[in-house]
């Protein structure tokens, strides 16, 4: 079972209104706002208005919750913004770039002319290596 507010938590506090947002959304479960530091025009973080740290953590509901408004948000971003696609991202802990540890998805219109690249160079995988993962991940 997850708190219903962390009173250190940046986000829970925006959410109470303690700290001010450009607040876009919300219903009983999620906030919607945009990101001070975004990546594209129209960046904006769903969270869960019950304090989570994390994806390992939320509850399913509201997870499916942030989920469904994280798509309501795209949408919106699609045809209020006429961004051709849309990123959505979760980071989960430090090292992943998690920087507030209150859960959250990034919905990130994305542009043909932005900058925005990916964090990684695709490339192909050892194909044991991947085989041994998916077998970790089957248990």
């Amino acid at each position: 079972m997850t708190e219903t507010t962390d009173p250190d938590c940046l986000f829970c506090k925006i959410v109470a209104g303690e700290i001010p947002s450009q607040q876009i959304d919300e219903n009983d479960d999620t906030f919607v706002f945009m990101d001070i530091n975004p990546a594209t025009r129209g960046h904006a973080l769903v969270i869960p208005k019950r304090h989570t740290q994390d994806l390992t953590t939320i509850d399913p509901a509201d997870l499916a919750a942030c989920a469904q408004m994280a798509q309501q948000i795209a949408k919106r971003a699609k045809s209020q913004l006429h961004a051709d696609g849309v990123n959505l991202l979760n980071c989960c802990g430090e090292v992943a770039w998690q920087t507030v540890f209150h859960f959250h998805i990034h919905v990130i219109p994305r542009y043909v002319d932005d900058s925005v690249r990916l964090p990684w160079i695709p490339a192909p995988g050892d194909a044991d290596e991947i085989a041994a993962a998916a077998e970790a991940l089957r248990g």
